[in-house]
């Protein structure tokens, strides 16, 4: 039997999502507690796959793993598994096909990054998102791995405005490593007026000197994954356990910013 599951996470806990030696890791966490309660012996006998290796820093909503079943499958519920897991929650469960792997198999990826509004041209950043839109080499916002092919496809990339900050969505089938954060971070450049969308275009057509860094990890997240026939099931205690901790989290975050925000105003 192979499973799946659909697991959030608050990436600033964790030194990013694959396991490494002696530091703790999303991936890691995962396969501590599954081992563990015996439903699995260790992440090479039960084919452990994760769908998206986010940097340290960087949270996720929806991310995927899967993985050979040893014994105990009645233990792989949200409810046992969150008890369990510390700044990670398991959000649904299903049962995938054998040949499942959780990044082959997807048909698309979203991301979200929450941007702090600086006083932005928010037309200029529509501009420099639309840019970015379909198919181009990616070779200057992106931290390229050897052997990857930096051409990749972008379905959608939003700027949608909230109350005092904006949250850029970005949608494709797959991502190279730091690609969402340098998009961003050049459309953000783009609404101080720091780069023309011009600059994005010549860029893409393989024109510069320098890549545009990264924005900061914290404010980025793996929104969604989509996949043809996987349905994920979660359970109410499960999503109680989740929805207590991140509650948690979201009420130290906004006392701090209110804290600062006041701190600001009097200065």
């Amino acid at each position: 039997m192979r499973m799946a599951l659909r697991i959030a996470y608050d990436g600033t806990a964790f030194y990013g999502f694959q396991r490494q030696p002696d530091v703790r890791t999303v991936e890691g966490e995962l396969i501590k507690v599954l081992s563990k309660l015996g439903v699995i012996e260790n992440a090479e006998s039960s084919n452990f796959k994760g769908a998206s290796r986010t940097d340290r820093g960087v949270s996720a909503f929806f991310n995927v793993v899967s993985f050979d079943v040893s014994a105990k499958p009645h233990l792989i519920r949200a409810e046992v598994l969150n008890h369990h897991l510390r700044d990670a929650w398991v959000l649904g469960v299903a049962e995938v096909p054998d040949d499942f792997h959780p990044r082959f198999w997807a048909k698309s990826k979203t991301y979200r990054y929450y941007l702090i509004d600086e006083g932005f041209r928010e037309e200029a950043m529509i501009d420099c998102a639309r840019i970015f839109t379909g198919t181009h080499d990616f070779s200057a916002f992106a931290r390229l791995e050897p052997g990857k092919d930096p051409v990749r496809e972008l379905t959608r990339v939003e700027i949608n405005r909230r109350h005092g900050y904006y949250v850029v969505e970005l949608e494709g089938k797959s991502f190279l490593w730091e690609m969402a954060r340098r998009i961003v971070n050049a459309i953000r450049l783009c609404g101080l007026g720091l780069m023309e969308p011009g600059e994005v275009e010549e860029m893409l057509a393989g024109n510069y000197g320098k890549k545009v860094p990264p924005a900061r990890p914290e404010g980025l997240i793996l929104w969604n994954i989509t996949y043809e026939g996987i349905e994920f099931k979660g359970d109410e205690r499960g999503l109680n356990k989740a929805k207590r901790d991140i509650f948690e989290r979201y009420s130290r975050a906004l006392t701090r910013a209110a804290l600062f925000g006041d701190v600001l105003i009097e200065l």
